[in-house]
């Protein structure tokens, strides 16, 4: 499955807080989950930081992937 586009909603909803009910084994993931929780960023930096560690691992994180439009 391929990474959603930049403009899609999907990065926005997590951003703002849909992150934490994603499905993971992947303890790269739930540190990213934890520190977007933690986070002072605006959303848009939130969702331009996620899209791209999600970019980034793309291959390993198959499962998670097809979630991310869902949440």
């Amino acid at each position: 499955m391929a990474i959603p586009s930049p403009t899609h909603p999907c990065w926005q909803r997590l951003a703002g807080g849909a992150l934490s009910r994603l499905k993971t084994q992947h303890l790269g993931t739930q540190f990213l989950i934890k520190n977007m929780e933690r986070s002072k960023d605006s959303p848009h930096d939130k969702a331009q930081a996620i899209r791209a560690y999600f970019t980034k691992w793309e291959r390993l994180l198959a499962p998670e992937i097809q979630q991310l439009t869902t949440l």
